[in-house]
């Protein structure tokens, strides 16, 4: 019997728009209220060209969501803040678990396609051999100075996976100044659900007066809000899908002088589910079955994902130029048991004459060490330049294999034989040479140039035994490439916060090894080559001079070649290469302020992604058909507004609707082979708001999410391999958005 790679267990999609990065600049005088004058105008600084730059310099598009933003809007992972950033999206059915999308390139593949950082450090794996594509890094957000996202390829300074762009995650640093201490609890519960509670708590200390310390922990208790009903002799069971979210960040700066500073910091996080946030709904429309959520559940699933991330970066300031070295230690451990009973509990039956409930249980240990150098120019001449040694060395450990159990328990049925372990082991290695440069031509005009050379190197060793593996097998295989990507920019300054520029950049996914056991017919692909975009982008910047208006605007075109896809071949799974596509896009970010206390901010983004030509029969993809999970439209309004009771007490409130259009679900060879076209998913609104006042050190807040208790679809399910629904009456599970939750929060400042 031919053995199968298992797929990766999740999938995921979801759009949302965002304010403008540069309103970003006047939030702080709008939170307090106060009169907002052309001297109170400050530019937002950001780091993601990894130099200090305002948003404006920055030749490319990008938003940028402040801490008191997250904070306010109640934020507890990616799902909550999409609205604010144009052209995200996430495919997701379990906290923890989600693929990333940036401007619609996604094929359902193995390996990301959006970078994601944690300051310094890269997250996660760049191969397509440890679930990167569905493990991004759902970093708590309690804390953060800030979210910067870049559209677009950034090949040239962050290399791998980032064919769509880069999520960065940015960290308040330790303060020298003054202690400071912030409390924070709060409960919500969720219609048809139960009730979750949170608590944050956050320490800044100085320690002297070159060495500072801040420490911040979390716990967060999500409430479960789907039941299964027992349908077709599943369990009954209410709320199986509850979450918790915990850990805490630590960080020390040392700071000697004005010319040098050493940050050292670590992270624990650890997020754990029951059941998927999924339910079963209408193979045809969609439509949530049983006039209720509810997931037919036969064994209990979990997950527990474990992040672990430390790093230390030093900058030393050495006159025209600064020395900067990041180390980065990462950890990434995935425990899952999904429940498979439904389509192979009865085929073990048939064969063995035993009832059984059946799961699959799945473990990912992955290590990742990575060290950069960089030198930069300090700013004032004609030309800022940056260049850069990279290396990183990732090894990873992924097992999987099927457990039969007693029904109604978890206790293994010893009488059966081994079905099925997979155990395979990889190692990613990357060297990279980077550098990038701004030419200022004149007063107005500047070209920014930038190339990255690297070579990646990757082993595997795959492990096999069971009757569903076709018995015992051990197989190796390796490979290795090297790639060459680059952005070129011309910008054009039209006053000191407005700006036009044009951008091209490439970007790449590495390809790697297919591990295959020795009776893999003549013609299953033992590798897969890297996939690529090229990338032409367009776009205007600007800001009122009193800073009561800000627009962002770009355009973009994207050919991208040679996609990854998961798919089958002769049988065996594995990640093979496939037709290109061609994405389309328009998005806009607009920020206005009316009055006194009054923020109005319109998003907005238009997509267009398409296949160029069919892929392996298998996937399902026809050329035209629209990439699973880009919606053609999302569009989002906010509202917030801040005024003060009485002369001591500020208060403030705020909504916002959001709106996504109708979209395609992940490419299902089954369903476009019935019906001559890919599922669909409908469009869906959420409506949020927000309430609170601050007495003196307190601030105590009112939020409702979802409102209108929108039934939005943000993953779909496909048949099994062959063939065989998952679900019970021929439903697809569907993972869904968070029906409408209502809480409080209660904050103290010391």
């Amino acid at each position: 019997m031919k053995t199968q790679l298992p797929r990766s267990i999740t999938r995921i999609s979801i759009t949302s728009i965002a304010m403008s990065t540069m309103a970003l600049a006047v939030s702080a005088a709008w939170a307090s209220g106060q009169e907002t004058t052309r001297e109170d105008v400050q530019q937002v600084v950001v780091t993601a060209q990894k130099r200090a730059q305002t948003a404006v310099d920055v030749p490319q598009s990008m938003s940028v969501v402040g801490g008191d933003v997250l904070e306010k809007q109640q934020t507890t992972g990616f799902a909550d803040y999409l609205k604010l950033v144009p052209s995200l999206n996430i495919v997701q059915s379990t906290p923890g678990e989600g693929r990333l999308v940036l401007r619609g390139l996604d094929t359902g593949g193995v390996a990301s396609t959006v970078a994601v950082y944690l300051d310094e450090t890269p997250f996660g794996s760049s191969s397509g051999l440890a679930n990167g594509a569905t493990l991004a890094g759902d970093f708590d957000t309690f804390d953060l100075a800030r979210i910067e996202v870049l559209r677009g390829p950034q090949g040239a300074l962050y290399g791998a996976s980032s064919l769509g762009g880069l999520v960065k995650f940015v960290t308040n640093a330790p303060e020298l100044s003054e202690f400071s201490l912030r409390a924070r609890v709060g409960a919500a519960t969720v219609d048809g659900g139960g009730t979750g509670w949170r608590s944050n708590l956050v320490v800044n200390t100085p320690v002297s007066d070159t060495l500072a310390l801040r420490i911040s922990g979390s716990y967060l208790r999500q409430p479960g809000f789907i039941d299964s009903i027992g349908t077709e002799g599943s369990d009954r069971a209410s709320n199986i899908n509850e979450a918790r979210n915990y850990g805490g960040r630590a960080s020390l700066l040392y700071k000697p002088s004005a010319d040098f500073n050493l940050r050292l910091s670590t992270l624990a996080q650890n997020i754990s589910t029951d059941g998927p946030t999924s339910v079963e709904s209408d193979s045809n429309t969609l439509k949530t079955l049983y006039g209720r959520p509810s997931f037919s559940q036969f064994v209990p699933s979990r997950r527990d994902i474990h992040y672990r991330v430390s790093n230390g970066t030093a900058n030393w300031n050495l006159g025209a130029i600064t020395l900067t070295s990041s180390t980065s230690y990462a950890t990434q451990k995935q425990y899952a048991r999904e429940d498979v009973s439904y389509n192979l509990s009865s085929v073990v039956q048939n064969v063995f004459g035993v009832p059984n409930d059946m799961f699959l249980g799945q473990e990912l240990e992955l290590e990742k060490f990575t060290q950069e150098l960089r030198l930069s120019s300090n700013s004032g001449g004609a030309v800022d330049w940056l260049t850069g040694l990279y290396y990183t060395n990732e090894d990873a450990e992924l097992t999987q294999r099927y457990h039969p159990v007693a029904q109604g328990t978890l206790t293994p049925i010893g009488s059966l034989p081994l079905l099925a372990d997979l155990r395979l082991g990889s190692t990613y290695r990357e060297l990279a040479v980077f550098g990038n440069a701004t030419l200022h031509l004149g007063q107005d005009y500047d070209l920014d140039v930038g190339g990255r050379y690297s070579r990646n190197e990757q082993d595997a060793r795959q492990l096999t035994d069971g009757i569903l593996a076709g018995g015992i097998a051990d197989s190796n295989a390796d490979s290795s490439e090297g790639v060459f990507t680059y952005a070129v920019a011309l910008k054009r300054k039209l006053g000191p916060r407005s700006a036009v520029y044009a951008r091209a950049a490439k970007g790449f996914r590495p390809g790697g090894p297919n591990v295959l056991p020795p009776s893999a017919p003549v013609g299953t692909p033992a590798t897969y080559a890297s996939d690529s975009v090229m990338s032409y982008e367009a776009g205007l910047k600007t800001q009122s001079a009193d800073g009561s208006l800000s627009v962002d605007l770009s355009a973009y075109h994207i050919k991208w070649k040679d996609i990854q896809l998961l798919a089958v071949v002769n049988g065996f799974g594995v990640n093979t290469n496939g037709t290109g596509a061609t994405a389309d896009g328009l998005e806009i970010t607009a920020g206005y302020r009316p009055l006194r206390g009054l923020r109005l901010s319109a998003n907005g983004a238009w997509n267009k992604a398409r296949l160029d030509g069919n892929t392996p029969l298998v996937v399902g993809g026809v050329k035209g058909d629209r990439l699973p999970f880009s919606p053609k439209y999302t569009a989002s309004l906010m509202a917030d507004y801040r005024w003060a009771i009485g002369d001591t007490t500020p208060a403030f409130a705020g909504a916002s609707l959001r709106r996504v259009s109708g979209q395609h679900g992940a490419f299902d060879a089954d369903y476009r082979s019935t019906n001559g076209r890919q599922r669909e998913i409908p469009s869906y609104n959420v409506v949020d708001a927000h309430a609170g006042v601050e007495v003196g050190a307190w601030t105590v807040e009112v939020f409702g999410k979802n409102l209108g208790n929108g039934d939005g679809k943000i993953s779909t399910s496909a048949r099994t391999a062959n063939g065989n629904f998952i679900a019970p009456g021929g439903a697809v599970n569907t993972g869904v958005i968070i029906p409408r939750t209502i809480g409080f929060t209660i904050t103290r400042e010391y």
